[in-house]
C-alpha cells in the first residue's frame, strides 16, 4: 500500500477544486521546495574548495615560515656588510668574533633543522673551521638551504608530532623551529652591536629594511 504524504494529500485535493484555489493551496509549497533546492545548490558553487591552500589552512606554520624568511636575508645581509677585516672583531676576549658568531648560527641550525626533519645532524663544525667571508657566507646560503626543507614543509598538524630535543626531551617540531628563530634573534642583535661599533648601519636600520618585490 502506498504511504499517503502530505503532497500528494495537496495533489489529491487540487485535482476536485477550481484553478484558483489549486494555485493558492501548491503554489507556497512549491515555491519553498524551489528555493530550498536552489539554496543547496548555490551553497555548492560557493563554497571554498576544500584543496586550495590558504594561510588558515596552516596559521602558525605560515607566520613561522615568514619569520623565518626574514632572518635567512637578515643573517646573510649581516654577512656580506661587515667587512672582512672586521670578521675577527670581539669586543672582549670572553665574547665570539664575528665571524664565530655567524658560524656558531648555521652550526645550530643543522641541528634544529636536522632533528625536525628527522635526518642525521651534518654537524658541518663551521665556527671553528670557516675564517674567511667568502667561506662563511657560502656556509650561511648552504646552511638556510638545509633549512628550507625543514620550514617549507611544514604544516601545523605535523608541527604538532614530537621530536627528541637533547637534553631537554620530546618538544614539537614547532617548538623546535621557534626555538631556531629564538637563537637566531639572540646572535643577530649580537651583530647589530657589532656592527655599530665599527659605525656600520646594521640590516634592519636600512631602508627599506626587506627586499621589496619587483615592479611589474
Amino acid at each position: 500500500m502506498q504511504k499517503v504524504t502530505p503532497l500528494l494529500i495537496l495533489i489529491a485535493t487540487a485535482v476536485r477544486k477550481p484553478m484558483t484555489i489549486v494555485m493558492r493551496t501548491i503554489m507556497p509549497t512549491v515555491l519553498i521546495l524551489l528555493l530550498a533546492s536552489a539554496t543547496v545548490v548555490l551553497a555548492q558553487n560557493t563554497a571554498p574548495k576544500a584543496d586550495v591552500p590558504t594561510i588558515q589552512d596552516n596559521p602558525f606554520t605560515t607566520h613561522n615560515n615568514i619569520v623565518y624568511r626574514g632572518y635567512r636575508y637578515l643573517l646573510l645581509r649581516s654577512a656580506e656588510k661587515m667587512p672582512e677585516e672586521y670578521y675577527s672583531f670581539r669586543p672582549t676576549d670572553a665574547v665570539r668574533t664575528y665571524g664565530q658568531i655567524l658560524g656558531h648560527v648555521v652550526d645550530a641550525q643543522y641541528g634544529f633543522c636536522a632533528a625536525v626533519l628527522g635526518e642525521k645532524n651534518p654537524l658541518p663544525n663551521i665556527e671553528k673551521s670557516k675564517t674567511s667571508k667568502a667561506d662563511l657566507i657560502a656556509a650561511i646560503k648552504d646552511g638556510f638551504a638545509y633549512c628550507d626543507r625543514a620550514y617549507s614543509g611544514m604544516t601545523d598538524a605535523l608541527g604538532a608530532t614530537t621530536v627528541m630535543y637533547p637534553g631537554r626531551g620530546n618538544v614539537s617540531k614547532l617548538a623546535m623551529l621557534n626555538t631556531n628563530l629564538l637563537h637566531m634573534t639572540e646572535h643577530y642583535g649580537n651583530l647589530v652591536t657589532y656592527m655599530r661599533m665599527k659605525n656600520i648601519v646594521p640590516p634592519t636600520s636600512e631602508t627599506p629594511v626587506l627586499p621589496q618585490s619587483p615592479k611589474k
